[in-house]
């Protein structure tokens, strides 16, 4: 069968590298395109578009780039049409996917969407065109599924995927003392800075985060780079600050850390799979926070709090992320922190609610098996 695969930025890519593998595994015939990243072309799929030149977030950033947004829908729509897909899977990126699901779906091309938009947590009515324009929702969230039942909207979860890939990681992995070496890191403890992977949220979070790194002066702080952000960025904020850029080595970099300050989106969930203690940040543009204040209807931003029903890491969103907050957070979770030793307790509770890894296999089996057969899923 033929696959066209949908992924925005660099969550969507891990995802679906380890989607198409599993998808391979599964139909020996497969034939796969996509918009995503380097992970998926190297997992077997026929990369059209990065996503370094589709990831545009916020409400100034979209509009400032609207004209390239605009053309990257057409041609998205255009190379659907030419490839004549048996199956559209999208990951996530709402914006962009609703588009080109609605699209499809008229074009009589079935569609999946795998990692639902967070529906749940602002306009949640749009849910509604979810059930008009997606003929299957795969879901990795186990709250997600009562919130779909509420739309009569059928969905079962079959596990998280990022259980396994951090399986994957740490089993492969060498010891601490080796990773150490091999990234030349210092021998202070290591607190790791996951700012995240667009340019406009390192821009607002990063100089914050930097400025407590002289109240801790017994620890080496080393900043989690990704390679579509230039190094140049990087530098420009941290100066001549004591901090160590390391590029596209954030899970052995987890591995080795004693605490970590991440910037809510997966990579939360990431940090709480490593059972590394962690503060949630972020910071956005102005407009982009007030929207947020107006619209998000949940209680909590990062995964690991949605997931668990309560506040397990603290979130430090908006004016709140400052030096005064950072510095009292961090140091409730390093060694000897009043809070470390809970919140890692909380982490098992998380991890029961997860599931057992294997979901890539069991989702990708459970798309074939539609594909094949019509059934239900």
């Amino acid at each position: 069968m033929r696959y066209f695969i949908v992924a925005g930025e660099a969550s969507g890519d891990l995802h679906g590298s380890n989607l198409i593998k599993s998808l391979i595994e599964e139909d020996k015939d497969a034939e796969i395109v996509c918009w995503g990243g380097d992970l998926m072309e190297s997992a077997g799929a026929k990369l059209l578009m990065h996503y370094r030149n589709t990831a545009f977030m916020g409400f100034l950033v979209i509009l400032k780039n609207l004209g390239r947004v605009l053309h990257n829908i057409s041609l998205c729509k255009k190379q659907v049409e030419e490839y004549k897909p048996d199956v559209l899977i999208l990951i996530d990126y709402p914006a962009f996917n609703m588009r080109i699901a609605k699209f499809a779906k008229l074009s009589g091309i079935k569609v999946f969407y795998y990692i639902s938009p967070k529906f749940w947590a602002w306009r949640e009515k749009r849910v509604v065109k979810v059930k008009k324009w997606v003929d299957r929702m795969f879901i990795i969230f186990p709250f997600e599924t009562e919130f779909y039942r509420k739309y009569d909207i059928p969905v079962k979860y079959r596990g998280n995927p990022l259980v396994d890939e951090i399986e994957r990681k740490i089993t492969s992995m060498p010891e601490k003392n080796k990773i150490i070496e091999i990234l030349q890191l210092g021998s202070k403890p290591l607190i790791t800075i996951l700012p995240g992977s667009r340019k406009d949220e390192i821009r607002s979070m990063l100089p914050q985060i930097i400025k407590i790194i002289s109240d801790f002066p017994g620890y080496q702080f080393v900043i989690a780079g990704v390679r579509n952000i230039p190094e140049k960025l990087y530098t420009e904020i941290t100066g001549n600050a004591p901090v160590k850029i390391v590029n596209d080595k954030t899970y052995e970099l987890l591995k080795v850390s004693e605490a970590a300050i991440v910037k809510s989106g997966t990579s939360t969930l990431e940090t709480a799979l490593f059972n590394i203690p962690q503060v949630v940040c972020y910071k956005g543009d102005f407009f982009s926070m007030l929207i947020a204040l107006i619209l998000i209807k949940v209680k909590y931003v990062s995964l690991v709090n949605l997931i668990a029903g309560s506040e397990i890491v603290k979130e430090l969103l908006g004016y709140k992320l400052n030096r005064k907050n950072l510095v009292k957070e961090l140091s409730l979770i390093i060694e000897g922190g009043p809070k470390r030793e809970r919140m890692l307790s909380d982490y098992k509770i998380l991890m029961e609610k997860l599931g057992p890894a294997g979901a890539s296999g069991r989702i990708a089996g459970a798309m074939v098996e539609e594909m094949r057969c019509g059934g239900k899923g």
